[in-house]
């Protein structure tokens, strides 16, 4: 009934599973982190201080946001940004050149032309480049519109083709996250 061998067996399995995790660093000297400790909990001493303190530490945040937000990390994202299907969409933009890409540029040379006194071939450049970014559009709207029914077949994906028309058309450059993928990769 009261079996101290199993008792002791456990206890032993135990103990060589604890000794063998570790913490991954050594004991801090108790003055080191006392002195630590101190500095985590010292107010400031005025206003000044507590000031340049707030905005250090605000910046930290940006910074660690920033970062985040650049690599995609799902914690940082907005949430418009969030979600397997979002991220297979910006895979999907970020993966192929697009004709609206190049909108800009070719809108800035066409008033160009305009105020140049050429005003017919700016205002027929700009309005082929318009024709040209809108088939591309109808073209990605179709591919991505399958590419999602087939890939996430039951998870809704409202507001998943806007948000791939919207990337599209900002420089690759300009992008908010960061591109993960580059030029040619197909998800």
């Amino acid at each position: 009934m009261f079996n101290r061998r199993g008792r002791d067996s456990a206890t032993d399995e135990v103990e060589t599973s604890v000794l063998d995790a570790g913490k991954g660093k050594a004991t801090p000297k108790r003055r080191d982190a006392e002195r630590e400790r101190r500095e985590r909990i010292r107010p400031p001493r005025d206003s000044r201080e507590r000031a340049v303190q707030q905005k250090k530490k605000r910046a930290d945040e940006r910074t660690k946001f920033r970062q985040g937000l650049d690599s995609g990390d799902e914690r940082y994202l907005p949430s418009r940004d969030k979600g397997p299907a979002r991220k297979y969409v910006r895979d999907f933009i970020d993966g192929r050149l697009t004709a609206a890409e190049f909108f800009m540029p070719i809108a800035i040379a066409a008033l160009i032309f305009m105020i140049a006194g050429a005003g017919g071939i700016g205002g027929s450049l700009s309005s082929v480049m318009i024709l040209v970014v809108l088939f591309d559009s109808a073209v990605i709207s179709f591919q991505l519109r399958s590419g999602l029914s087939r890939k996430f077949p039951d998870e809704p994906t409202r507001g998943a083709i806007p948000y791939g028309l919207m990337r599209a058309l900002t420089w690759r450059s300009m992008r908010t996250p960061k591109p993960q993928v580059p030029r040619g990769h197909r998800p």
